[in-house]
């Protein structure tokens, strides 16, 4: 087994701010060391620019530090016997006659390397550098940026932030998108926006949105540690090709990055999960029947790791944020907000983790599905 990444080290361009609720953290095994801080409240500024919070007497989840948790990872793999080899970026992958595959590498010296393997993983993200992209037109490719920084802060500032997820929403602080403020360790914190693309509509700046974010919460002034931005790009109904023969794509390649929540980490480690075992599974068989069985499994264990929620979920968010773009989408956000107030800080980890869409009873549907304004 070996790992192969284009980052000369895993702590470089650590876009993602990783909120985690606490069960996944336990369900997936993580250590202690990939915890940038805990959170048990959630704190949200609306269109009517009033902030609304939701509080927990316990930990309802952790911010990942990103850059831990990828060196995490990478120390599994060798301790299981892999090789990790950074700074090399891939090229392209062929079949061979005899069914295994010839991957080509390219580091930043221009120097080129071959890997010959069995089975090939594409987790390049959005970009699907390996298995590509055809276009679908039943299910099209929908896109967003985002900008983050992180900012180094008092003790005083940091206080105000920590042990809470925060999210600016409303169409004059960030239209079709968000901002949000996640506590980092002591002293740090991580401040962004992202949108989705809307080619029918001439869109802000990030940096310009960035700068309105930093005034409205305060950090204006603040030190900046480091500037990073990142691409989600996602198909709702996920029809995205999963393998072409031995090469296969996990994660954002196959469209698991949630629009709803913009969240992408928790569901690529539930696919990889999901084609180690059905790799496990196959291990011994012969070439052809191999890649049928992962034809049929991967992707039918994927959607049912996923659940039919998933969907939904990437159709909310898709109409949620496209169509937060006046005063009109003010208006029903207020009120859906409004509807959440009764609701407990547990209820809203469901609802955006989970998609507990039902939590929130027959009175919430109208406003979840775009029917009442």
């Amino acid at each position: 087994m070996i790992l192969v990444d284009r980052l000369a080290s895993l702590s470089d361009a650590a876009f993602s701010s990783a909120a985690l609720p606490l069960a996944d953290f336990r369900r997936l095994n993580l250590p202690a060391e990939v915890i940038g801080s805990r959170w048990s409240c959630w704190q949200l500024l609306g269109p009517a620019q009033h902030w609304r919070s939701w509080s927990s007497p316990s930990c309802l989840g952790l911010v990942l530090d990103f850059a831990s948790l990828r060196q995490w990872l990478a120390d599994q793999v060798q301790q299981l016997g892999g090789h990790v080899l950074l700074g090399w970026t891939a090229l392209g992958s062929t079949h061979l006659p005899d069914g295994s595959m010839r991957t080509s590498f390219r580091n930043a010296h221009g120097e080129l390397i071959e890997i010959a393997s069995e089975w090939v993983v594409d987790a390049t993200g959005q970009s699907r550098a390996l298995i590509g992209e055809p276009v679908i037109k039943a299910d099209p490719m929908v896109s967003g940026v985002g900008l983050e920084w992180l900012l180094k802060v008092t003790d005083v500032q940091w206080q105000r932030w920590a042990g809470r997820l925060s999210f600016l929403l409303g169409s004059e602080v960030v239209p079709q998108g968000y901002g949000w403020v996640f506590p980092m360790q002591p002293g740090l914190l991580k401040i962004g926006v992202c949108r989705l693309r809307d080619s029918r509509r001439s869109q802000p700046s990030l940096s310009s949105l960035q700068s309105h974010l930093l005034e409205l919460t305060g950090l204006k002034q603040v030190a900046v540690l480091d500037r990073h931005g990142g691409v989600i790009r996602s198909r709702v109904s996920r029809s995205d090709p999963h393998l072409r023969g031995r090469l296969i794509a996990l994660g954002d390649a196959v469209s698991t990055a949630n629009l709803l929540g913009g969240e992408g980490i928790r569901h690529a480690i539930d696919s990889a999960e999901v084609l180690a075992d059905v790799l496990l599974e196959l291990q011994g068989s012969a070439s052809a029947t191999a890649e049928r069985a992962v034809q049929i499994q991967y992707k039918k264990y994927l959607r049912q790791k996923l659940g039919w929620r998933w969907k939904l979920s990437g159709r909310l968010g898709r109409r949620t944020w496209l169509g937060l773009k006046d005063e009109c989408s003010d208006r029903r956000l207020e009120k859906w907000l409004t509807v959440l107030e009764k609701s407990s800080a547990e209820d809203l980890s469901a609802l955006l983790f989970n998609y507990r869409f039902e939590r929130f009873g027959l009175k919430a549907l109208p406003y979840l599905l775009g029917l009442r304004r």
